[in-house]
C-alpha cells in the first residue's frame, strides 16, 4: 500500500516530507536520516524466565499494599521534615518524647533500634534547634529524661495532621466492627516480645499472654 507524503512546516521556516513505506525524513536542509522500524521478535518473548514459582506462596497484594500505604502515610510529614533538614528518624523521636514524657534514652533506644550514635546526633539537633528537652533523672541520676518543649509538641502536631486524616478516612470507610480487626491485624505483625512495651506505651490496653 502506498501512503501519500506527510507535508511537514518546520518552526525553521523549511519544509520537508515523511514516508511511512519509504522510511525516509528528507529535509530540506539537505540530510536523509532512515527511520528506524521497531521490530518485536517473538522469540525474544517466548526466551523469557518462567515466574519464579516461589512468588505463588508470597503475598504479594498485602506487601504491595503496605509499601504504596506507607508510602501515602510519610508523604507530607517527609516534606515537612526536609524543609527543617529533619529526617524520619526525627520524627520517630518526636512522635515518642511527645506521647511518653520522661523517656528515658535507653528506653527510646530500645524501641528505634538505631546505634547510640545515630540517636545521639538526631538528639543533639533536636535539643539544639529547642524541640526536645533533656534533664538528669531525680531517683537515678544516671537516667537522661526526654521532654518535648513546645515547640516540639507543636511540630508534632503538625506532622500529625495529615497521618491522623488519613487513618480517620480509612477508618470511617470501614465497618464499625473491622476497625478492631485492623488493630489486631498491626499487632500480630509486631513481634510478641514488645508487646510489654505497647501496653506501656499506652498503644494497647493489656500484652496478651
Amino acid at each position: 500500500m502506498t501512503v501519500a507524503p506527510a507535508q511537514l512546516q518546520l518552526s525553521l521556516g523549511k519544509s520537508g516530507a515523511l514516508w511511512d513505506k519509504g522510511v525516509i525524513l528528507q529535509l530540506t536542509i539537505g540530510c536523509t536520516m532512515p527511520l528506524k522500524k521497531i521490530n518485536v521478535n517473538t522469540a525474544d518473548i517466548n526466551a523469557m524466565p518462567p515466574p519464579d514459582p516461589r512468588l505463588a506462596d508470597m503475598p504479594l497484594d498485602v506487601m504491595g499494599l503496605f509499601f504504596f500505604a506507607y508510602r501515602d502515610f510519610v508523604s507530607a510529614a517527609d516534606e515537612l521534615l526536609v524543609g527543617h533538614k529533619f529526617g524520619r528518624a526525627h520524627h520517630r523521636v518526636l512522635y515518642f518524647v511527645n506521647i511518653r514524657p520522661a523517656m528515658p534514652v535507653a528506653d527510646l533506644l530500645e524501641i528505634l533500634k538505631i546505634t547510640k550514635q545515630s540517636l545521639a546526633r538526631v538528639l543533639r539537633q533536636l535539643i539544639d534547634e529547642g524541640y526536645i528537652e533533656q534533664h538528669i533523672g531525680s531517683a537515678d541520676r544516671r537516667q537522661r529524661l526526654l521532654y518535648a518543649t513546645p515547640k516540639g509538641q507543636d511540630f508534632f502536631a503538625l506532622l500529625s495532621k495529615s497521618q491522623t486524616q488519613r487513618i480517620n478516612t480509612a477508618l470511617q470507610e470501614l465497618p464499625h466492627e473491622s476497625r478492631q480487626t485492623v488493630r489486631k491485624f498491626l499487632l500480630a505483625m509486631i513481634e510478641k516480645t514488645d508487646h510489654q512495651t505497647l501496653a506501656e506505651l499506652k498503644l494497647i490496653e493489656n500484652p496478651e499472654t
